[in-house]
Formats: structure tokens, sequence, C-alpha cells
């Protein structure tokens, strides 16, 4: 089984890198098309030159990788996609050939999140409209709505909601999925120094999240804008 778990940054999407990462049935892949979106966008992200360094930079490779032969022959691939890593012009014929799974969490959690590590978030940082389109995508290949999973959910709950996660998907739970080592793990991808500090100080899920924050007033804009995307994954 090959997984493609899409979301935005700062959406609780490295811990769970990290949960499918200690099953011993499952390789996984940091942000595959990093070093790719960086190359053909020219922006500036922390760590960018050891980025595209380390990363391969065509797209047509790196998909044909997704959909390749799964690393040390294990029977799962968990792939930990950034939606607004998918830019136009990257072929994306391969997510018909890959189980799709859209990983949400409230735009007012994530741009504080965003805002504390790299400043000024834009709509396009932070991919809420590009998962929104990846989904679309996703439903008119396969005809069938993809499963949602909203992060809310797994702090709320990590047991439960894994466990409707890997049924949904067609997977057996692990309890393993529960908890894994404290420290960096061996499939980080190079950028992980800067943005991983809080994962890397883990060893399981965090607590239930409090409430959703207030914004600064600079960003009540772009909270409006992403919560249009947000509510249409939602339902």
């Amino acid at each position: 089984m090959r997984i493609a778990m899409w979301s935005g940054p700062r959406n609780l999407s490295t811990a769970m890198m990290y949960s499918f990462a200690a099953r011993p049935d499952t390789a996984v892949w940091d942000e595959p098309f990093y070093a790719a979106y960086l190359a053909k966008t020219g922006l500036v992200h922390p760590m960018g030159d050891e980025i595209l360094a380390a990363g391969e930079q065509d797209p047509k490779i790196v998909a044909a990788r997704c959909v390749g032969t799964t690393p040390d022959r294990r029977s799962v691939f968990y792939q930990k996609h950034m939606t607004h890593h998918m830019i136009e012009g990257f072929d994306r014929k391969w997510l018909a050939d890959v189980t799709n799974v859209f990983l949400i969490r409230h735009p007012a959690r994530v741009i504080a999140s965003y805002a504390a590590k790299r400043e000024n978030p834009t709509l396009d940082d932070i991919g809420f409209r590009q998962q929104a389109e990846i989904f679309d995508e996703v439903c008119q290949m396969t005809g069938e709505r993809p499963v949602v999973i909203d992060s809310f959910e797994i702090r709320q709950n990590p047991e439960k909601a894994l466990r409707d996660l890997c049924q949904d998907i067609g997977l057996t739970f692990d309890t393993a999925m529960l908890t894994w080592p404290k420290g960096p793990h061996p499939d980080d991808g190079a950028w992980a120094p800067h943005w991983y500090g809080a994962v890397w100080n883990s060893t399981g899920f965090a607590g239930a999240e409090g409430d959703i924050p207030k914004l600064p007033d600079e960003f009540k804009k772009l909270e409006e804008q992403a919560l249009e995307f947000y509510r249409k994954l939602q339902h």
C-alpha cells in the first residue's frame, strides 16, 4: 500500500509521519517534492540550500518513485506530502495509483504556528487552496471521496482516530503507531533542524488542543480565505 498524506505545514504532519514510521511494516518519505518545488519557484525558504542539495529536483523522477518499488521491501509506503509543493506543471496522474488521505487543521492554528517559524505567511504558503484543489482532482480520478482526518481529532484521542483511519484505508491498526523514540528520525528531511523541534522532543502525540487562537488583525484576512477551503474538506 502506498499512502499519500496531503496536508499543509504546521498540521501535525510530522507527528503522523513518525507514527507510521513506528510500524515495522512501513517505510516513510518526508516531503518528496520539496526540492523540486524550491527549484521550480525559486522561493527562499529556511535551509533552502540544504534542501536543494539533498532532494531530487526533477518532479517526474519524484512522482515515479512515489509509485515505484517500496523502500526496504516494506508492505506500506507512507509519503508525507505538502499540498503547496504540487505547483502547476507538476504531473499529478500518479495520484490515481496511491491511497490519498487529507490531513486538515483549523487555519487559525496553522497560521499561528507557521508565523512563529517564518514571517508573513501567504495563502499559497499554508496550502489550503492547493489541498482543496488536489482533493477535487482525486475525487474526479477515483469517483470517490477520499478519507479526510482532522488533526484536532487525532490530538483528542490518538488511538481512536488512528484506528478509524486505518479501517477507512484498509490497513490493520498497530499500537506501535502511538509512540516513537525521542529525537530525530533517520528519514527526516534536510529542513528538520529548523521545523521539527517540538516533535523531536516528543515520544507520542501531544494532548488535546485548547481553544482556537485569536490571530492578530494582520492575519484575519488570511484566516478567512483559508477557512473557505478548510470547511469544504470538513463536509
